[in-house]
Parts: structure tokens; C-alpha cells; sequence
């Protein structure tokens, strides 16, 4: 008898502590503060210094909010661990959140629930080839050697979209499923004849090419510009400016997407409107942790967003 008693009231104490434990691990603790976990990116990219910024004027600036940033696999498996409820906010390209918003692509059911925080600094579209190959556009690049990027990359689905503008496939090309490191090794041995990168400019795998070869960027046509844009919305339209790499001195056209700030509808008008204030009142702090976050302002913070329903309190601020 007593045995059965103290068994009970054993089991009755865990279970207390156990919830105790899962409120604290669901954003909050004795003190009533929230916590907001930032799914980034690889430590050696752009998403983790500016998730990590982005975390810190948070965690300074909005009363009883602290903000953490953490490493992750980047923009798919960030709208993944969204989904799952292992985060709160995710920096992510914004094709990746429309492929998630519709199903398609690298996702085979629609993620519903996505918000839009902000729009942060571009991802430019870059088909880079080198001097002497004889390609100055991109219907030159029919028969040749492209690296599109690695096999269900949103790189690949860039250049995907960027050659049916111009009425090609993979078909009209050789195409190698090759990740930037790879491309831009493959670009200098000459193994293939142009690669596209996806990435803010300058970017460091063409400045390496640059430094070695003479490079040529591809220009993209205004038509096929606003074909792109009309089709797939998450693009924006983009000037590479000139001399932004050793030895080509012409501004070039093309398209880029953007890295933006997304959460759910699980965070509230108010926690939405506190967060994006913070960021847009700080940053100068965001522009100290990348070259990358210069490019993030308020009057450009809806650029690429209009296929996200946006959470209410960031849409209210962004638009005083």
C-alpha cells in the first residue's frame, strides 16, 4: 500500500517537472522572456553572421524578447524546420519559400502558415564564362558546357527558368549538375564553358576566376527579364555594376532573388511589429557583420515578397 502511494505521487512530481521543462523549451522561462530561434545557414556563409545580428538588436532592442541564431542547413531545410516547429524565424531565398508556398519543385506538398518578415539583400543570377570562349549571350550557350548548379539546387532551378525565357532546355545544352566550388575549378580548367552562380556580388568563387582569367558575365535581355518576372514572382530585376570584377568593366542586366526574413503564423502582430522595427532601427549593427547586409533597407523591404502573405505587425511597420 504505501509502495503504490509513493509510486503515485512519484510519477505525479515527473510529470509536473516534465511540463515545467516544455514550457521553458517552447519560448519561455520563469522570468516571462520569449525566445525566438533563427534558422540560418552554414557557419561560413552570408544567412549565419546576419541571423546572428539580426538575433543580437533583437534581443537588445525588443522588451522581454531574446533572440538565438543557429546553423543550419539553409533555405530548404529551414522551411522544413519551420513546418516542424524547431524555429520561429528562417532567413531563406525567396524561391525556395514561393517552391514551399506552392508545392512545387523540391517540395511535393504545400507548406502553409509561411510570413513574410522582410525582404533583406539580392542573390544575383550570375552566368559567368571566360574571354576567349566566344559566348556574349545566352543563346550562345546552345551545344556548349553549362554548370548549372548542383542536382535539385535552387541554382539549377534558376538557370532552369532563365534558359526556358529564352526557349532552351537542358536538351540544348551539356549541362553539369556541378556546385559553385566545383563550377568555378571546372570554369578555370576549362572543362566546361560557362557556370551560373547564385549569390551576392561581388561573389568570391568569379573574384578567384577573375584573378586568374579574363571573365565575361552574360547579360540577360529586358524581354526575357520581364518574362521571368511575370512567371515566377520572386525575381527582381538586377544590374551587376561595372568593374564589380577584375577586368570586365561593363554593368550587366540579369535577375536576382532575395534572402528574406519569414516566420509563421505563429508569431503575433505585435511580436512581428517589435521584431522588424528593431532590425530596421539597427542597421548600421547588421551592415558591421557582412558586406551583404549594406544592401538591407526599409524602402526595399518588400521587394520580392508580394506571393507571402506577410505577417500583419512587419507589413504595418514597414509600410509607417
Amino acid at each position: 500500500m504505501f509502495w503504490g502511494k509513493f509510486l503515485k505521487r512519484f510519477a505525479t512530481a515527473c510529470v509536473a517537472v516534465v511540463l515545467a521543462v516544455g514550457a521553458t523549451g517552447c519560448g519561455g522561462n520563469s522570468s516571462g522572456e520569449t525566445f525566438l530561434n533563427i534558422a540560418t545557414g552554414g557557419t561560413a556563409g552570408t544567412y549565419y553572421p546576419i541571423g546572428g545580428a539580426i538575433a543580437d538588436v533583437i534581443t537588445k532592442n525588443v522588451k522581454d524578447i531574446g533572440a538565438s541564431a543557429q546553423s543550419t542547413g539553409a533555405s530548404v531545410a529551414n522551411i522544413n524546420m519551420l513546418n516542424e516547429k524547431q524555429v520561429d524565424m528562417a532567413i531563406v531565398q525567396n524561391d525556395i519559400a514561393y517552391y514551399a508556398i506552392n508545392g512545387t519543385e523540391m517540395f511535393e506538398k504545400k507548406v502553409s502558415g509561411l510570413r513574410g518578415i522582410a525582404s533583406l539583400y539580392p542573390e544575383t543570377c550570375q552566368i559567368v564564362t571566360l574571354d576567349g570562349s566566344g559566348i556574349h549571350s545566352i543563346a550562345d550557350l546552345r551545344g556548349k558546357r553549362v554548370a548549372v548548379g548542383a542536382a535539385g539546387s535552387g541554382v539549377e532551378g534558376n538557370m532552369r527558368q532563365i534558359l526556358k525565357a529564352y526557349g532552351m532546355t537542358y536538351k540544348d545544352i551539356n549541362a553539369q549538375f556541378l556546385s559553385f566550388a566545383e563550377a568555378a575549378t571546372a570554369l578555370k580548367d576549362g572543362t566546361v564553358d560557362a557556370a551560373c552562380v547564385v549569390a551576392g556580388y561581388p561573389t568570391a568563387s568569379v573574384q578567384d576566376i577573375a584573378s586568374k582569367k579574363q571573365i565575361r558575365l552574360l547579360p540577360l535581355d529586358s524581354e526575357k527579364v520581364d518574362s521571368l518576372i511575370a512567371e515566377y514572382p520572386f525575381y527582381t530585376r538586377t544590374s551587376i555594376p561595372a568593374n564589380t570584377y577584375q577586368g570586365f568593366s561593363a554593368e550587366v542586366p540579369t535577375v536576382s532573388v532575395m534572402a528574406i526574413l519569414v516566420t509563421t503564423d505563429r508569431m503575433d502582430e505585435q511580436v512581428g511589429y517589435n521584431v522588424t522595427k528593431a532590425i530596421f532601427d539597427n542597421v548600421d549593427k547588421l551592415e558591421a557583420s557582412h558586406a551583404a547586409a549594406k544592401s538591407i533597407k526599409k524602402e526595399t523591404a518588400l521587394n520580392g515578397m508580394n506571393f507571402i502573405k506577410m505577417n500583419e505587425g512587419a507589413e504595418k511597420f514597414l509600410k509607417e
